[in-house]
């Protein structure tokens, strides 16, 4: 998978289609991505020990790696520039 964990990402299909996000969580064996902001679910819950009140909660579902695009990295490194190998032809003066 080429897309980690803070990478800002852009998506290409679904409901959310030209939006943009940063990625929170990776799911490699599913190869799925959670973005921030991206693919909300509301899902109704009853109240329970673990959730006393209920009602109605957004959260965010995963949405499959071939819809999401890189647009830049966070960790990124700059790459060093590359130089040309200059050779002085015969009958050339050093400058």
């Amino acid at each position: 998978m080429k897309v980690k964990v803070g990478d800002k990402v852009k998506i290409l299909a679904g409901k959310d289609k030209g939006k943009e996000g940063t990625v929170t969580v990776t799911l490699k064996k599913e190869d799925r991505v959670v973005v921030e902001g991206i693919n909300i679910v509301k899902k109704h819950m009853k109240p329970s020990h673990t959730n006393e009140t209920g009602g109605i909660l957004e959260t965010e579902n995963p949405i499959h790696v071939s819809n999401v695009k890189v647009i830049s990295s966070e960790k990124k490194t700059p790459k060093p520039k590359k130089t040309k190998k200059v050779t002085k032809k015969a009958g050339e003066k050093d400058e």
